[in-house]
């Protein structure tokens, strides 16, 4: 008798039972944001991981202001339309540019930044 070729049903298997159903909610943190957001604890390091490799001092790949410190984050959530770049689903405004939309969470930590007014630390 002879053996059969069993590896493509292994392979199948594999693909059929390996899969996930996790959503992109699954997959975001969903931790509560603290009590109050402040730019040294939350918000800088949401800067530094996404943005400064263009807003960075001088700015670079046509970004127009640097984002490095408090107060030029600061005027570009106030003055500059920071929160709707972020949020936006249109792929021509979205920052970062080029990149996917920041996660949720991390939107939501800015979005809760100015409205606990925008504290330093």
């Amino acid at each position: 008798m002879k053996k059969k070729n069993i590896y493509p049903i292994y392979a199948i298997l594999i693909v059929l039972f390996g899969c996930t159903n996790a959503s992109e909610n699954d997959l975001i943190d969903q931790t509560e944001l603290p009590e109050l957001v402040t730019f040294v604890n939350d918000v800088q390091p949401i800067i530094n991981n996404n943005c400064i490799s263009c807003h960075t001092n001088p700015p670079e790949n046509g970004a127009p202001m640097p984002l490095l410190t408090y107060d030029n984050v600061k005027e570009a959530v106030q003055n500059r339309g920071l929160i709707n770049r972020i949020s936006s689903q249109d792929l021509s405004f979205l920052m970062p540019l080029g990149g996917p939309r920041l996660p949720q969470n991390l939107i939501d930590t800015v979005i809760q930044w100015e409205a606990d007014g925008l504290l330093e630390d």
